[in-house]
């Protein structure tokens, strides 16, 4: 008597893609040069273990109603609607860059704000008697987390001149754990590190930023690339 054919396994279920926010924070005027502030992810996570990256992670549902001090810019606001998921219901400009900023007050302990309310449980902002300020946020980068990953972000990169943080930004004696070796990272040397991909390419594109603005102003690229992955075959479009 032959054996039973076998059950066929089920495929497994796809990740779900969540809305993420990450923050570059850019010292310009650094004694080595412009520099990007990153820490490194413990060996045991998830997603990236041991990848040095930028603070950031994925919206929350309070961040849609956390209190601002100020509007995004109207491009940036605008782009950041640009291309929505026909899953999802696309996260509002203001919650990416509450998200962001949020991410970034709990990973390294740094703000960025004016003197005003805080957002309910956004404790390093009440103790310093601060509103965060997104209104100078520059909107660079967009990628959505191939599939067949342990995580799936849809991740906007958000850029934040260091000039605009609150007090001293050396100081990381009030962030959390999830990102170890906080240091600022010269520009010449971050490619050094052991980076994601995504990481890499952010790094190059904002590096031809800073040459282009030489000493004057940073302004927005005409156009913020996006790799999509949020289907089986990948594309690369520009928004903007």
């Amino acid at each position: 008597m032959s054996a039973a054919p076998a059950p066929a396994r089920e495929a497994p279920a796809e990740v779900p893609i969540r809305d993420a926010a990450t923050v570059v924070v850019l010292d310009r005027h650094a004694p080595a040069g412009p520099s990007v502030l990153m820490g490194q992810r413990g060996a045991a996570a998830v997603f990236m273990p041991s990848k040095y990256v930028f603070p950031g992670g994925a919206v929350d549902a309070g961040d849609a109603d956390a209190r601002l001090a100020a509007d995004l810019a109207p491009d940036t606001a605008a782009r950041l609607l640009a291309e929505p998921r026909p899953d999802a219901v696309p996260a509002s400009p203001l919650a990416l860059a509450a998200a962001a900023l949020r991410e970034l007050a709990e990973e390294t302990g740094l703000l960025t704000g004016r003197p005003g309310p805080a957002p309910a449980g956004w404790d390093h902002y009440a103790g310093a008697g601060l509103a965060p300020d997104p209104s100078t946020l520059i909107y660079l980068f967009r990628a959505i987390t191939p599939p067949g990953r342990p995580r799936r972000f849809d991740a906007r990169f958000l850029l934040l001149d260091a000039e605009r943080l609150h007090g001293d930004r050396h100081d990381f004696g009030n962030a959390c754990d999830e990102l170890s070796h906080l240091h600022w990272v010269p520009l010449a040397e971050a490619q050094a590190l052991d980076l994601p991909f995504v990481t890499e390419v952010v790094l190059a594109e904002l590096a031809e930023m800073v040459a282009l603005a030489g000493s004057g102003p940073l302004t927005p690229p005409a156009s913020v690339p996006f790799f999509d992955n949020r289907g089986p075959q990948p594309r690369f479009i520009r928004i903007g």
